[in-house]
């Protein structure tokens, strides 16, 4: 009987630290599941784009319980530079999505916030019991990384965002899907980027946060790594931003 509990115990033990060892990123499962049923391509004020049923979401509960792990998973379990991007990539826009979903119906994620008080400050939501904004994630977690492709990752719930990325991000995948975000925005005329005869139209978001580009050569070279074939013509970040919600109107 002692050796039969012994064995038990071991077993035990063992099962536990393999889930620890292996088990470092959180199950993004649910997630995942809400990203194949929420999101789907289509066309608002004639640009393409990921959009979202915000009303389905608040309907169903599917974003509450992706909400409900992610608040109180703890993230000291985090490894690495690639694990902490992914966890707060899909962070961000989880509770991008949860900010427009309590507030539903809406037209703009900004209208949430006021010119004195913007939506980006305020409280988003809890991440490791520790409330946080989409601010703190973009500016005081994600920046810090230097890892430029970010901003074509987060999605602030607007129309000239980047899409939505229809799998969770994870550290082992990380890579490569940034690098598909990236070639799918700038491929995105109305939004990521387009040729006239004068001059090469950006996003603004390669004007906002020029600086974060330089570590790569530059906005311009960045640009470039993915659209070989573009003209030796002056690249300007000024392609209006429209910021109305990214899915069907209320």
């Amino acid at each position: 009987m002692i050796k039969t509990k012994q064995s038990l115990l071991a077993l035990t033990a063992g099962l536990f630290l393999t889930t620890n060892v292996s088990a470092v990123e959180p199950d993004w499962k649910p997630y995942a599941d809400l990203l194949s049923s929420a999101v789907k391509q289509g066309t608002k004020q004639d640009v393409s784009l990921a959009m979202v049923d915000y009303a389905a979401l608040k309907e169903n509960g599917k974003l509450e319980t992706v909400y409900q792990k992610l608040s109180v998973y703890p993230v000291a379990n985090l490894q690495g530079k690639q694990e902490k991007l992914a966890f707060y990539i899909n962070s961000y826009n989880v509770l991008a999505l949860k900010m427009v979903v309590d507030n539903w119906p809406l037209t703009s994620i900004k209208d949430i916030g006021s010119l004195l008080s913007p939506v980006w400050g305020k409280e988003a939501g809890s991440i490791d019991g520790k409330t946080i904004s989409l601010d703190d994630i973009e500016n005081k977690v994600l920046r810090p990384m230097a890892e430029p492709r970010i901003h074509l990752a987060i999605v602030c719930a607007s129309v000239s965002c980047p899409d939505l990325y229809n799998q969770p991000y994870t550290a082992t995948q990380l890579d490569s899907q940034l690098e598909q975000q990236a070639k799918v925005f700038l491929n995105n005329a109305k939004k990521g980027l387009y040729v006239d005869e004068k001059q090469i139209h950006a996003s603004k978001i390669f004007d906002w946060f020029a600086k974060d580009f330089k570590a790569v050569g530059g906005v311009d070279a960045f640009i470039r790594r993915y659209k070989a074939d573009l003209p030796a013509l002056k690249i300007e970040a000024d392609i209006d931003y429209n910021w109305n919600v990214n899915g069907k109107a209320p």
